[in-house]
């Protein structure tokens, strides 16, 4: 079996506060993106479960994402089969796009089929959420979805559903530490701005425009990854001084992302930054 595991980018990300189990109570309009990954799943003979990837800062062992997905399902349910997972990854590695749950979430419906469970979305949702907070979302298989709580509770936009963006997507060759990241914003948590409205952005994304206000967009946690890896600056300097407004880092980083009026745009967009800028990773993505 072979699926597609698509990323995705947060439209508003709002840290509320952090919560006993030390996790952090948040309240983000996701999107899901073209960008994406390959998982191939075969059975075995034996029972064993053996990942392999073809990037080297992906973890192979029992840590796995895919992994754990997978013998979680097979625990649960009492399934003795084996399975061979193969990832090619294409979403750059920690660069809070969000792949290694989106590959999880595409093992969990994979199986779902493979292993005839018949499980319902909201079912494979709560295992999921067992995995990693941006799993449930992915499971949803929704272009657009608001998730809150630590990220497990999910409401598919389903008003959203023929809404389609074109981005442009940056990522430079720098690893951010997501728990450092949420570590600075509980001392400094007073950077962060005021609530921002999920449904006045989605009101803008259903009028098809969401270039009126670029104050729509909000990441919390940007201003906390922008003191401490000061490239994530540079890419939102450079796409400013290419014209674009509406700019906002994903998750924790340092990926960043504009919005572009069409895939052409993005394409000539694309040219001008790797011209001057070849170390980074720069695609263009829309909704899918």
């Amino acid at each position: 079996m072979v699926i597609q595991s698509y990323a995705k980018v947060n439209l508003i990300l709002e840290v509320l506060n952090k919560r006993p189990d030390n996790y952090h109570n948040i309240n983000t309009l996701l999107e899901r993106i073209s960008l994406g990954d390959k998982i191939i799943i075969k059975n075995r003979r034996d029972n064993l479960i053996k990942i392999t990837c073809n990037h080297p800062g992906v973890p192979v062992d029992a840590s796995n994402f895919c992994f754990r997905a997978a013998k979680l399902l097979r625990d649960k349910f009492r399934i003795a089969k084996g399975l061979d997972i193969k990832i090619i990854k294409r979403i750059p590695v920690g660069a809070g796009l969000g792949g290694g749950s989106s590959n999880a979430a595409s093992v969990f419906l994979a199986l779902n089929k493979f292993w005839k469970l018949n499980l319902p979305k909201g079912r494979l949702a709560k295992l999921a959420a067992e995995i990693g907070s941006d799993v449930p979302f992915f499971i949803y298989a929704a272009p657009f979805a608001q998730a809150q709580g630590r990220g497990e509770k999910i409401r598919v936009l389903a008003k959203l559903h023929k809404v389609r963006l074109w981005h442009i997507l940056v990522v430079p060759k720098i690893h951010v530490s997501t728990p450092q990241i949420y570590k600075e914003w509980d001392d400094f948590c007073g950077l962060t701005k005021p609530a921002r409205d999920v449904k006045i952005l989605t009101s803008a994304l259903v009028k098809k425009n969401p270039f009126l206000n670029p104050g729509l967009l909000f990441n919390s946690l940007e201003r906390v990854t922008l003191s401490l890896y000061p490239e994530v600056g540079r890419i939102k300097e450079k796409l400013a001084a290419l014209g674009l407004k509406n700019i906002l880092m994903s998750g924790s980083g340092p990926a960043v992302f504009a919005l572009v009026s069409s895939a052409k745009a993005a394409v000539t967009l694309i040219k001008r930054v790797k011209r001057e800028k070849r170390s980074w990773f720069v695609v263009a993505a829309r909704t899918v």
